[in-house]
């Protein structure tokens, strides 16, 4: 083993080796000789739904409180931010610190109340509105002097979370309802179009009316503050715990749900319902 060799494996070895570790653990996987085939054979494409998938991993971690969980999770998702660099690297695009350079000018830029002369009293509203300005400001030194008010929101989000950053950034120029009755009666109205397309309407047309339904939904949540994908998420897990204690009984019974019924085993819901109410 040569002199570098030794180097980078008791790096690797080193459990006090911090990032440099890590980065040193992905050089020595993406090695073109000596690494791991799996790993060679990556692109940035390929490692993006893991990415997506760590991301959603650290969010349930954090709604179930479990900070060991998010400890793992955290590292899982760092991991993939090492991945991207380490190829950008071997591509002669960016490295880690080419990276962590360019989010630390930008957080430094975008924070001139907090690492500048300008003042920090300022409402919530107006520290977005001044983000506003400021990446608007970036866009124009890059030279994208056209810009439109729903410019730079991923199209590859998740659609709630879209839907309500595309409302979000329609309402700072007007566009947006002043009253949530006003998106009930919105939510109403989508309703009856749906059920009226369900009847009378073409399947492409039923999909259309459904989206415009969910569309109309993520604007009241935003109304009401609330995130409409943790909203989900969270009646997603209740009704995993609810059907799992309609499986416990149904065993105890010595049925599985293919031996019941609805009847039954919507009876079964609502005991789990009611054990839920009393803490059971």
């Amino acid at each position: 083993m040569s002199k570098d060799q030794s180097a980078s494996q008791s790096l690797c070895l080193d459990p006090n080796g911090g990032l440099p570790r890590l980065l040193e653990i992905m050089a020595r996987l993406r090695d073109p000789e000596t690494g791991c085939p799996w790993d060679i054979e990556q692109d940035y494409g390929s490692i993006a739904p893991y990415t997506i998938e760590e991301a959603y991993e650290v969010a349930d971690a954090i709604a179930l409180g479990d900070m060991t969980e998010l400890e793992g999770e955290l590292g899982d998702l760092l991991l993939q931010v090492v991945y991207y660099t380490q190829m950008g690297a071997e591509d002669g695009h960016f490295t880690f610190e080419s990276v962590t350079k360019k989010i630390a000018d930008k957080m430094i830029h975008r924070h001139p109340h907090v690492f500048g002369d300008e003042s920090r009293d300022k409402s919530a509203a107006q520290q977005t509105a001044d983000w506003e300005k400021i990446k608007a400001a970036e866009r124009a030194d890059k030279g994208q002097t056209k810009t439109r008010t729903l410019d730079g929101i991923a199209g590859n989000l998740p659609a709630l979370t879209r839907a309500v950053k595309l409302q979000k950034r329609a309402a700072r120029v007007g566009f947006d309802w002043p009253e949530t009755t006003q998106v009930l009666d919105k939510i109403t109205e989508e309703a009856r179009e749906l059920v009226e397309a369900v009847d009378t309407l073409p399947r492409d047309k039923q999909v259309e009316e459904f989206g415009d339904l969910m569309f109309v939904m993520a604007n009241l949540a935003r109304h009401l503050q609330i995130d409409p994908e943790e909203a989900l998420r969270s009646a997603n897990r209740k009704f995993t715990r609810r059907f799992e204690y309609i499986e416990d009984a149904l065993e105890d019974a010595g049925k599985t749900p293919q031996d019941s019924d609805l009847d039954e085993m919507d009876g079964l819901w609502n005991a789990a319902k009611a054990a839920e109410r009393a803490g059971t």
